[in-house]
């Protein structure tokens, strides 16, 4: 197994845990880009956006009712951003579906 979020499903390598179930696991992202940054992943590898299907979109809209709540848990009071990268345009650095929370101060309105 090559992918780094399979690894870190499988317990491979660790993460700190922000939330997780049968289906999802949210993590903190070791490089924060906002003093909240969490990564919330499928448990099953889909490669990004563009592999969403009929077959495994039960899993993403699993991941976008839990958002909220994770996102409540990390004190997120105020407003938060989630964002997903797909493609290396967007400079997606793990071929795995995920999707950044960003908050915990005032974000930036530029996006690019």
């Amino acid at each position: 197994m090559s992918c780094i979020f399979c690894m870190i499903v499988d317990g491979t390598i660790p993460s700190k845990k922000a939330y997780e179930d049968d289906e999802i696991l949210a993590f903190h992202d070791i490089n924060p880009q906002a003093p909240v940054h969490i990564l919330v992943i499928p448990k099953v590898h889909i490669p990004s956006v563009d592999g969403i299907t009929y077959e495994n979109s039960s899993v993403v809209a699993r991941i976008f009712e839990k958002i909220p709540a994770i996102a409540d848990a990390a004190g997120l009071t105020n407003g938060y951003r989630v964002i997903s990268n797909c493609g290396s345009d967007t400079c997606q650095s793990v071929p795995h579906l995920h999707f950044h929370i960003l908050g915990g101060r005032t974000l930036s309105e530029k996006m690019a």
